[in-house]
């Protein structure tokens, strides 16, 4: 087995379109604008981070689920429910209001992340279940309307510009991804995300916690999904009772060209942030051209595409490795394993 092992990892995998996407995103950012007539600024640059800090933390909820084998459709509710919560509570305080944003993702996570691991239940099913579930509750606390928030002090410092391209929204943001990044790298809990993204079973017999891992990815999702909202309601000044389903579309397409594997165990938070950095370029990318929404959509949905059918040619080169490798320990060892390279 440890042969075996070895061998897959020397195995040749194609590699992640996360680095060369976001290199080419940056070449067409800064040629393809000015080419067509357009000045190209500082303010260009602003523009796509502040894209970023939008839904750069929907990215990364929905991608560390993904990670760990799930999928958490529910992001989007608790991105509206999160903005809501933060603007009703958040007046005059608005540390408060994020405060109480983050606790109300961490419960919906928590009781969800608690059914999908204990009753085995799809979670695509549950977190359906969730989003419609929470973005009810936003729709009712905003009186199915939009909710201003007075303090307009707090959008103006959230977006000040800071070094010419960067705000405290970005930052933030950043700090997010670097602490999450940091948490998969180097602590188990990380390890044991990837471990149960890629096999469960096998992860549980080794004496991962799988339950407890899959419940606190849940809780992590949430948290960060109910801190995007609260800080996009105070960039805006305002609640959103229903956000569309654009921050879903941008945090599933940005996950898979950051390198996240639809089969889970793979996938890090560095590839989503570049992912969702790669997006954030197309999108202000076609601002500067005043380019049709029409535009985007259709290059976004091509994008998702492509990264789902890399993700799909990856999974099926590693399962054929797999299937070489078997059978070559096979030929070698015809005594010692079977037809079905288990030991009679």
């Amino acid at each position: 087995m440890s042969a075996l092992i070895a061998k897959l990892k020397r195995t040749p995998l194609p590699r992640s379109s996360a680095s060369m996407t976001f290199l080419l995103m940056t070449v067409m950012f800064a040629v393809v604008p000015v080419a067509a007539g357009s000045t190209f600024s500082t303010f260009s640059v602003y523009t796509a981070l502040q894209i970023f800090g939008t839904y750069g933390l929907i990215a990364l909820a929905l991608g560390i689920t993904m990670i760990a084998g799930q999928f958490d459709l529910s992001t989007l509710g608790m991105y509206s429910l999160g903005g809501m919560v933060a603007v009703k509570l958040g007046q005059g305080a608005p540390m408060t209001g994020v405060a109480a944003a983050v606790l109300v993702g961490a419960v919906a996570g928590l009781i969800q992340g608690s059914i999908v691991s204990r009753f085995r239940i799809n979670s695509m099913a549950v977190t359906l279940g969730g989003f419609l579930v929470l973005l009810g509750l936003s729709r009712t606390l905003g009186d199915d309307r939009t909710v201003s928030y007075d303090d307009v002090g707090v959008g103006i410092i959230l977006d000040r510009p800071l070094a010419a391209v960067l705000s405290m929204h970005t930052l933030v943001v950043l700090g997010c991804f670097v602490l999450i990044a940091t948490v998969m790298a180097r602590t188990r809990l990380g390890r044991d995300i990837r471990a149960v993204g890629g096999d469960a079973r096998a992860s549980h017999i080794a004496g991962v916690h799988v339950e407890r891992v899959t419940t606190g990815v849940f809780v992590i999702s949430g948290v960060l999904a109910g801190l995007a909202g609260a800080l996009n309601a105070f960039t805006l000044s305002s609640a959103l009772v229903n956000p569309g389903f654009a921050p879903l579309v941008f945090a599933g397409t940005a996950a898979l060209i950051g390198g996240v594997g639809l089969a889970g165990g793979r996938g890090t938070a560095w590839g989503i942030a570049l992912g969702a950095l790669s997006l954030s370029l197309l999108q202000a990318m076609f601002g500067m051209l005043a380019s049709p929404s029409w535009v985007s959509s259709i290059i976004t949905g091509v994008l998702l595409a492509a990264a789902a059918a890399f993700s799909g040619l990856r999974r099926q080169t590693v399962w054929m490795a797999w299937k070489r490798s078997m059978s070559h320990m096979t030929n070698r060892n015809p005594g010692r394993l079977g037809g079905n390279g288990i030991s009679p």
